[in-house]
């Protein structure tokens, strides 16, 4: 359970500096206003025994403060882009320039090349000097203009160099690795005793990060993947018995997956990492999936990429360079074994598969994201500029809130099998609970 202790933010110090914003203090004037460093969000949006004892918890909320930390004019920021490709991460880094420009003005902002490796004077191309002109036209492009990688690097290597570079500000944005790398900067940063702020804005279409409602990218990502299922309704309708297989991003989540399912509302399967499932057997997956074929002639099967990896023989691919286990190709193996298993009926069927992701995740970020990465970037550097430290900024019931950065990547975000978004799906789709035979079957539904 979330303590209250667990969301106090660092900072650097008091802030002494009135802030260049035209803000007001006054509510009901007409103005903008600062946020009070005392104002908190709620963590508990629902309560399911009123009469039961529980601690309120709040979360910091976010904003431009009447007093900073860093004198704007001698203030040197540095925005760095890790990990996976991502729609936003453009908007963002625009965002972050222009908020620190325009109303913070603050001249010295500086993009970090390929990520964490940019930090690392061995490795690094020399920091990009960031103008109005760099970022024009950026937010309309995708993946990121900084360039980006995964692996780790030192920290302290990390810290030394941007101590060396003067930098006061780092920004960075990237998911779950990128997010435990910001942290041990943080700390190297602290052991050092460099007056460097770290702030994380989250990034992943997974949209897995604890304790952010949502994050950027992922909003792009369903629309894409929607109209990529809504294309795999057709063609498994234009053959006899026929069906598409598509796998989507989801290594740990299935929010892709799921939401896609119900934005759709053409898919008739959806596996993801949080249900396990069987192949065979009468509560099987192949088993319901041969049911449907017969009663309804087509089908459409989404499946997120770290669904159903225990079906694989023990022993695993290794890790990436940030860490993360190499997930076994579930959208080849499911194709495989489909066809295998229908082979073995005598039943005829054509199977289509198709593997979306890496054209979902380099698009530009479509309208709703646009809109969401501009007030990420810009409440970023509110709290940079504040003073605030190892945190990141995110959303939670729609009003944007700073949480430390150790608190969120200690586990990652799932579906919880008894959520409404999860029992949406199975009433979208029509598919059972479980496909497990240790479970009782829940008799499947037709689904034009």
């Amino acid at each position: 359970m979330l303590k209250q202790e667990e969301t106090k933010v660092q900072v650097l110090g008091d802030p002494q500096y009135p802030s260049p914003l035209n803000l007001s203090t006054v509510y009901g004037d007409g103005i903008g206003n600062f946020t009070p460093e005392n104002a908190k969000v709620h963590y508990q949006v629902e309560l399911v025994d009123t009469n039961k004892s529980r601690e309120n918890v709040f979360f910091e909320k976010s904003g431009p403060r009447q007093q900073i930390y860093f004198k704007p004019e001698k203030t040197k920021a540095a925005i760095v882009t890790c990990g996976g490709l991502c729609p936003g991460i453009n908007d963002v880094i625009r965002s972050i320039y222009l908020e620190l420009l325009h109303n913070y003005k603050v001249r010295d902002v500086y993009g970090i090349k390929y990520g964490y490796r940019g930090l690392n004077p061995e490795k690094a191309e020399p920091p990009v000097r960031l103008t109005s002109e760099f970022v024009e036209q950026i937010h309309k492009l995708g993946g990121s203009a900084l360039g980006s990688s995964r692996g780790n690097e030192d920290p302290f290597v990390m810290a030394d160099f941007l101590d060396s570079e003067g930098i006061d500000i780092l920004f960075c944005i990237g998911g779950d690795g990128t997010l435990k790398g910001a942290h041990s900067i943080y700390e190297a940063v602290t052991e050092r005793k460099y007056n460097i702020s770290i702030i994380g804005i989250p990034k992943t279409i997974d949209n897995d990060i604890m304790y952010v409602w949502k994050t950027f990218g992922f909003s792009t990502a369903v629309e894409k993947a929607k109209e990529v299922l809504d294309c795999a309704h057709v063609e498994a309708r234009g053959a006899p018995f026929g069906m598409c297989l598509v796998k989507v991003m989801g290594r740990d989540s299935g929010f892709i997956a799921s939401a896609a399912t119900l934005a759709s509302q053409e898919v008739n399967f959806t596996l993801i990492p949080e249900i396990p499932f069987e192949l065979e057997g009468e509560n099987g997956f192949l088993h319901a999936l041969h049911e449907r074929l017969n009663t309804r002639k087509h089908a459409v099967i989404v499946v997120a990429e770290g669904a159903g990896q225990d079906l694989f023989p023990e022993g695993n691919l290794g890790k990436d360079a940030s860490g993360n286990v190499k997930y076994k190709d579930i959208g080849m193996y499911l194709k495989e074994r489909i066809l295998d298993y229908f082979e073995k009926q005598h039943f005829t069927v054509t199977l289509k598969y198709i593997d979306p992701s890496y054209i979902i995740r380099s698009v530009p970020a479509n309208g709703d994201d646009s809109l969401f990465c501009n007030s990420l970037g810009r409440t970023a550097v509110h709290a940079g500029m504040s003073g605030k430290t190892d945190m990141l900024v995110g959303i939670w019931h729609n009003v944007f809130i700073n949480v430390p950065i150790e608190l969120c990547v200690r586990e990652r975000k799932k579906i919880d099998p008894e959520s409404a978004m999860w029992q949406g799906v199975l009433e979208s789709t029509g598919q059972p609970h479980y496909f497990r035979n240790d479970k009782k079957n829940i008799k499947q539904n037709t689904k034009e």
